[in-house]
């Protein structure tokens, strides 16, 4: 079982940034791939980024990349996104997911999931 929780949400202005923090619970989180996702109101949950259990493979959305950053700290458990020049249009709920199976973009591939945490971009 893996336990997942986000924090650093919150309101920010057009061209901000923000840094998303994913705690993972479990002594095998390195095996893990992490993935952020992220809905926004009455559209899909869409994916945004991914990271294999090293780090050394990540992978963007190409309506993110360039602009935002995976990185993940094995030894403390932590996934974390870094978001710049945010637009009005990366206003979601923005989740991390684990995948215990191989390194996906797709959500259904992902085995847990945290509770979200909200991220609102203001024009």
């Amino acid at each position: 079982q893996v336990q997942l929780v986000e924090s650093g949400g919150g309101l920010v202005q057009a061209g901000g940034s923000l840094r998303l923090s994913c705690a993972a619970s479990g002594r095998t989180f390195s095996s893990y791939t992490m993935g952020w996702f992220r809905q926004a109101p009455g559209k899909e949950r869409e994916f945004v980024g991914v990271i294999s259990g090293s780090g050394a493979s990540r992978s963007y959305a190409d309506n993110v990349k360039g602009r935002f950053t995976i990185s993940r700290d094995n030894a403390k458990n932590m996934v974390y996104l870094q978001m710049n020049s945010l637009k009005p249009e990366d206003t979601a709920v923005y989740y991390c997911a684990a995948a215990a199976g191989s390194y996906s973009i797709h959500d259904y591939n992902y085995d847990y999931w945290g509770q979200g945490t909200q991220v609102t971009v203001s024009s």
